[in-house]
């Protein structure tokens, strides 16, 4: 176990330091900002949990990425230090309670905080000798920076010189360097959204092409200071503007929590009118007193957090609607929008969901909308602006028919809840609808199907409409000396493919009877049907007799899914390739599990989420000693494991019933006992 954790966390460490390469190195992140906080958040709790996995490159104790070998490094004076994040509101209150105990305050003390919006920017730090610029740095890794003087020179809001009396001889000015959303717009083609454009820019070795670019600077703070009297960040902020700088217009002190995540809720929702990219609110002790005391932890400070926004969003203009048709006939409506920065990441496309929600919301072409991305979630249109909507616009007309081979569309009825599903389907059965076609082509040769390395995507799309495959047995009859001859292809690619694609030939029937598509059959089901029926014959047999009645009696298996598979058994291009890749493939019996391991007759369920490990990985290892898993809270589980934020409504239920309640810890010493 110690091992799996251990080579887990390797994983997530490597695949964090690849991303702050891509983010600071090479200015092009491939990862949201959120994306990367759950992902470093991920690699925290392991090491707080397992001490002994902690490395020199920890995120506990990194700041930034090293200096590029581009430019001269740096010390900086005073290290410039990250902060620790709050995802959610408990992060915040547990924060205030830290400090709160820390300098043994009363519950009734409140704390004054000064409440600083996040910038999505680059940070530089200002060096000031006498009241001159003599030099700039980058962030670096904390400790050293990158020495970028006459880029930083070449913008208008950072002072050259400052003559006031009150103004201290020697001063690190730190703050922000980024572009303002209209301005991106006018060179968006170059850069992927303004935070890359900030960094690429700034980073050039040729100053006169940072000059080029509209970059602005907000100071929020200092680092080394002499004949400096100042007593709070606000009266700080304060003199900064009246020595010159530009400070965020939307300061705020505020006292105690409450009032906290007040001011939160009232920015988010005004964040889509300020002209520059904002991702969360920085809250800092305002006493600087105070902020002495609390002193630091690691690689940040423990009177400061920054509070990241749940969510993403923006306004756009809808260009377009298309309807895209998936692998199962699902008719799925797309918004093509104006292309807008949320949280980092240019999108030009957001899901409409469905025809009951396009009317419900009343989405039409030429609509000024919201659109809002959070996390993994594919971008969405919440809401549209009626004020804005133009007079001569047109309601929003769904498809009768399916746009790519002209099918009738329905919506099915749901024996669960015995209404009509709200998605529409293209009737079109196996493989007559192009587009179903070739998205279950894609599905095919998915990482979770056979799995067929350099088959992506793209090549799918690209062999198909060059009539290379049709069908998914033409993937193991591919004209190889055709493939030669297009563009991109040479002798080693088309050699690895054919490697590639022979080397997929063996595979185990659960697999097997997930790349088929069937509606409804997804892994877990597919492994069901796989273990009951024990070998490919079986399967094989079924698709010919038709008969169902013996799959009645799998536990997880239901109605819906019974005909799903009588129907695709049906339809005799589904028939044809079945047979043709049965002649093709070499598809494994099941390999019993362990019948009589320790948790055998035993049943589980998880909730929240798990540390360590996937919640594919807990169910496995659930499985490999003879327990197994069920989807829902009844009479017949035995055990309910909780993780992080278990869903209270399960926990409440499992309680009911007289379910054991267990948590993580607890159920990895029974695997441990039975190991």
């Amino acid at each position: 176990m110690g091992n799996e954790l251990k080579k887990k966390y390797q994983t997530k460490l490597k695949e964090l330091n690849k991303h702050n390469k891509l983010y600071y190195d090479d200015s092009k992140p491939t990862l949201s900002d959120a994306d990367f906080d759950i992902l470093k958040k991920e690699t925290l709790d392991l090491e707080s949990k397992y001490n002994f996995f902690k490395k020199k490159d920890s995120p506990s104790i990194a700041v930034g990425h090293k200096p590029s070998k581009n430019f001269v490094k740096s010390k900086h004076r005073v290290r410039m230090l990250s902060l620790s994040n709050a995802l959610d509101e408990e992060d915040l209150v547990n924060f205030e309670k830290k400090i709160s105990n820390f300098l043994s305050f009363k519950q009734s003390e409140e704390i004054e905080y000064s409440a600083e919006p996040k910038i999505d920017g680059i940070s530089a730090s200002l060096i000031y000798k006498n009241g001159k610029f003599v030099k700039g740095l980058s962030r670096g890794d904390g400790k050293f920076g990158e020495e970028i003087t006459d880029n930083l020179r070449t913008i208008k809001d950072i002072p050259k010189a400052i003559k006031l009396k009150s103004f201290p001889t020697e001063i690190d000015i730190r703050g922000e360097v980024f572009i303002q959303n209209k301005d991106f717009q006018k060179i968006n083609e170059k850069f992927a959204n303004p935070r890359n454009a900030a960094s690429g820019s700034l980073r050039q070795k040729d100053p006169r092409i940072t000059s080029k670019i509209p970059l602005k600077f907000i100071a929020y703070t200092y680092g080394y200071s002499k004949d400096m009297d100042i007593n709070s960040q606000s009266d700080f902020l304060k003199n900064l503007k009246m020595w010159g700088f530009k400070i965020n217009p939307f300061n705020k002190v505020i006292k105690g929590v409450k009032n906290l995540i007040l001011n939160y809720k009232s920015l988010e929702e005004k964040r889509k009118e300020i002209e520059f990219d904002i991702d969360g609110i920085v809250y800092k002790v305002n006493n600087f007193n105070l902020q002495k005391r609390l002193g630091f932890v690691a690689n940040a400070p423990r009177w400061a957090i920054a509070h990241k926004f749940s969510a993403n969003s923006s306004i756009s203009e809808i260009v377009n609607i298309e309807i895209q048709v998936g692998r199962t006939g699902a008719l799925t409506p797309v918004a093509k929008i104006k292309p807008v920065n949320i949280g980092g990441v240019m999108v030009s496309n957001a899901t409409l969901h469905n025809e009951d929600e396009i009317n419900r919301k009343d989405i039409r072409v030429g609509d000024i909308v919201t659109v809002e991305r959070a996390g993994d979630v594919i971008p969405h249109v919440v809401s549209v602006d009626f004020q804005k909507r133009k007079k001569n616009s047109i309601k929003f007309k769904f498809p009768k028919n399916c746009p790519s081979c002209g099918s009738k569309t329905l919506k099915d009825f749901n024996e669960v809840t015995k209404k009509q599903d709200v998605v529409k389907r293209c009737t079109s059965e196996g493989y007559e609808c192009e587009k179903i076609a070739v998205e279950k082509i894609k599905h095919f040769v998915s990482k979770e199907a056979f799995n067929i390395d350099g088959f992506g995507k793209k090549i799918v799309e690209n062999f198909w409409y060059l009539k290379l495959i049709k069908l998914p047995q033409d993937i193991f009859k591919l004209d190889y000396e055709k493939i030669k001859e297009l563009e991109g292809w040479g002798n080693l690619s088309v050699s690895n493919l054919k490697y590639s694609i022979d080397d997929r030939k063996k595979i185990s029937l659960e697999k097997f009877i997930y790349s088929l598509g069937i509606r409804h059959i997804g892994q877990e089901n597919a492994k069901l049907l796989a273990r009951h029926l024990k070998s490919p014959d079986s399967f094989f047999k079924l698709s010919k007799n038709r008969d169902m009645s013996e799959l009645e009696n799998i536990d997880g298996i239901g109605k819906t899914q019974i005909n799903s598979i009588k129907n695709f058994f049906m339809n005799e291009t589904n028939l044809e390739v079945l047979f043709e890749l049965q002649k093709i493939l070499k598809i494994d019996n099941v390999v019993q599990i362990n019948q009589n391991g320790s948790l055998k007759n035993k049943t589980f369920m998880f909730t929240g989420k798990l540390n360590g490990m996937s919640r594919a990985e807990a169910k496995s290892l659930i499985e490999q000693n003879s327990g197994k898993i069920i989807s829902n809270v009844n009479r017949k589980l035995d055990y309910l494991v909780i993780g992080e934020k278990p869903t209270t409504k399960k926990v409440n239920n499992a309680r009911d019933l007289n379910v054991k309640v267990i948590t993580q810890d607890e159920w990895m010493k029974m695997l441990n006992k039975t190991s």
